[in-house]
């Protein structure tokens, strides 16, 4: 995976910031990258502070990469607003550093990207090579475990966001009659 850098940063940071997320295309695997998107989220400080607190955030983090990488700093009440364009890839894709969790999981939240499909216009031979494709052949792992999705019910796929563009790869080649969707089941 694209971000594997991040597993061993240590990063030092005040009180002020709640976390440090990675998003956006670098968190996708199979996607380009030019940069590394960063949010640093912080409880309610001066705009001032949030700028000079990410820019020692972000030099700490250059000794990681060669990459670019870019800084949002947000409080936890912009994160949220409708006019923040990073909202969704924050909230949807996001990694801490601080502890390599997913952030929506710290919200209680698990992303998915729901995948729906059908085979009604397929022969039984491209049926079966469908099948194949996600659950595998000759002890070779499907897409299904190779990525850890789910088959949820006949036609509908399950899977973790970071895995969206190779799984999609994939099945495209084979099916184009699909539906995606982006969802969120609730932690208990």
């Amino acid at each position: 995976m694209q971000n594997t850098w991040l597993k061993n940063v240590k990063l030092n940071y005040s009180k002020n910031v709640i976390d440090v997320v990675q998003f956006g295309s670098s968190v996708v695997e199979g996607k380009e990258f030019r940069d590394i998107d960063i949010a640093v989220i912080f409880n309610k400080i001066s705009v001032k502070e949030q700028l000079n607190e990410s820019q020692l955030i972000k030099n700490q983090l250059k000794k990681f990469t060669e990459k670019d990488i870019h800084i949002t700093s947000l409080d936890f009440h912009s994160l949220f607003e409708e006019s923040n364009f990073a909202r969704e890839g924050i909230l949807f894709y996001g990694i801490s550093l601080i502890d390599g969790k997913k952030f929506p999981e710290k919200l209680g939240l698990r992303p998915l990207v729901q995948i729906q499909y059908s085979l009604k216009k397929f022969s039984k031979k491209d049926k079966i090579r469908f099948n194949y494709l996600l659950s595998g052949r000759g002890g070779k792992y499907g897409l299904l475990r190779k990525y850890g999705g789910s088959l949820i019910a006949p036609g509908i796929i399950n899977i973790n966001p970071e895995h969206e563009k190779v799984f999609l790869d994939d099945i495209k080649k084979i099916n184009l009659d699909i539906d995606v969707k982006k969802i969120y089941l609730v932690n208990e």
